[in-house]
């Protein structure tokens, strides 16, 4: 029978029921959600509410169900409405009548909200983990690739030379303000929200900054109605989520680009790809085409959350039952992303030499010819207009900006000389390139040296 059957006097339809339970998802919450219960009923006893020994009775219960549950000892109940019913049942069965005081000055309202904050503040910490530790991987294959030269891209059209590494903490970079959000959105969700009751608090003498402190969030809701209300820290870290997996999703990209035969920059180790059914020459990388497409689905869970949340008034509304799937789903997406995506990439192949070839094709060092102009003193729309009638030039001839002779050079500008080969070869384009965030060595070292500070602090 429901905790609530006292109103009704006929029971709730099986369909109805089966519709409205929500244990076979929140169950994952039975720790957070016994942790918030002890410090509850510890609590009530501290202050009065309850007589001191039954909130030992109820604690000594609570920690009773906690073991059996993750021994295996304690299934969950599929029939039970949902998690917080089935842990409050299980403990009125156990320790009785000081069972049925647990629930003294609390709603379900101020309970799930607690639940689901306290259970999501532990996965960002996870998310942010294993964040680092993909960062970690990044400047790890940057190190070694310092001086890999390879062609910039600007519409998927080859731009400027830089190098391998340089590309790389481009990723780490964006990374590092993933984690950012993620670290913002801990802290706007470490507000506890019990003692809002189910909207309007409750005329019993509760001491809710000391259910704060034994939880250790860093302060209270400051208002009822909102503390059982919103879900936008829901929202903000499914937005969160969203934006780290679409910088997955644009790295899975390249990935993908790079592992064809048209580039053939990298190769997947045989571990994180697959094979055709029909085409034994095939080499898939289905591990990035799946992060492409799972990040998809992610922004299909931020999009239900705002959904669902759009028109609802003050304050609950079962609508928001909603949120833990989709909620769930995101958190549980990206782990599983960023977990597969780590080892991928550490096992990765870079073919140096392809990289190096294709930078040496598309005249993609013809801004470095105009610059050598600009330096002796051309304004730099002359130097780029005879830079331009330069590489039409190459076209026509069948040849690079390296291998154009000299005299083809001096037919547009006195100010070239021998030296210009030196200006544009790919080497100096790179190595030249110092400025602070350019592919320099020295510039990409600090920027590694940059990130890891970051993320060690």
């Amino acid at each position: 029978m429901p905790m609530w059957a006292g109103r009704f006097s006929k029971d709730i339809d099986e369909r109805v029921n089966d519709f409205n339970s929500s244990i076979k998802f929140d169950a994952r919450m039975y720790r957070h959600d016994i942790k918030g219960s002890i410090a509850h009923a510890t609590m009530l006893g501290e202050c009065g509410i309850i007589d001191k020994s039954e909130s030992e009775i109820i604690i000594d219960g609570l920690k009773g169900i906690l073991t059996d549950i993750d021994n295996g000892v304690l299934e969950f109940d599929p029939n039970a409405e949902d998690i917080h019913m089935f842990i409050e049942a299980e403990l009125t069965k156990r320790v009785g009548d000081a069972g049925k005081r647990l629930h003294t000055a609390r709603s379900r309202n101020d309970q799930v909200a607690l639940d689901i904050r306290m259970y999501l503040l532990d996965e960002i910490k996870e998310i942010r983990e294993i964040t680092v530790k993909l960062i970690r991987a990044i400047t790890d294959m940057a190190k070694e690739h310092l001086e890999t030269v390879m062609p910039g891209y600007t519409h998927l059209q080859r731009a400027q030379p830089i190098t391998f590494a340089h590309h790389l903490m481009a990723y780490a970079n964006m990374l590092l303000r993933d984690i950012g959000r993620l670290d913002d959105t801990y802290k706007r969700m470490n507000q506890m929200p019990l003692g809002s009751g189910a909207l309007a608090g409750t005329t019993y003498k509760i001491d809710r900054q000391r259910v704060c402190e034994l939880l250790d969030f860093d302060g209270i809701t400051q208002n009822s109605l909102d503390g059982v209300s919103d879900r936008d820290f829901c929202i903000e870290l499914a937005s969160a989520i969203s934006i780290l997996m679409m910088h997955l999703s644009r790295f899975s990209e390249e990935i993908i680009l790079w592992c064809s035969w048209e580039f053939k920059f990298v190769e997947l180790d045989d571990a994180y790809a697959t094979g055709s059914s029909i085409m034994p020459q095939k080499k898939n990388p289905d591990v990035t085409e799946l992060i492409r497409g799972k990040t998809a689905r992610v922004y299909g869970d931020l999009n239900t959350l705002l959904s669902m949340m759009k028109n609802l008034s003050l304050a609950y509304d079962k609508d928001m039952q909603e949120d833990k799937e989709a909620i769930f789903d995101a958190v549980d997406t990206v782990k599983l992303c960023i977990n597969t995506f780590i080892p991928m990439l550490s096992t990765m192949t870079v073919i140096k030499e392809n990289m190096r070839n294709a930078a040496a094709k598309g005249f993609i060092n013809a801004t470095d010819c105009a610059d050598y102009l600009v330096k002796k003193g051309m304004p730099f729309r002359d130097a780029y207009k005879i830079t331009g009638t330069l590489v039409a030039r190459c076209i026509e001839l069948g040849v690079t900006l390296e291998t154009l002779p000299i005299n083809e050079y001096k037919k547009l500008s006195d100010s070239f000389d021998e030296d210009v080969y030196k200006a544009i070869s790919l080497d100096t384009c790179v190595m030249q390139r110092k400025s602070a965030g350019g592919p320099a060595p020295e510039s990409v070292k600090a920027q590694i040296e940059y990130v890891l500070r970051e993320i060690d602090k």
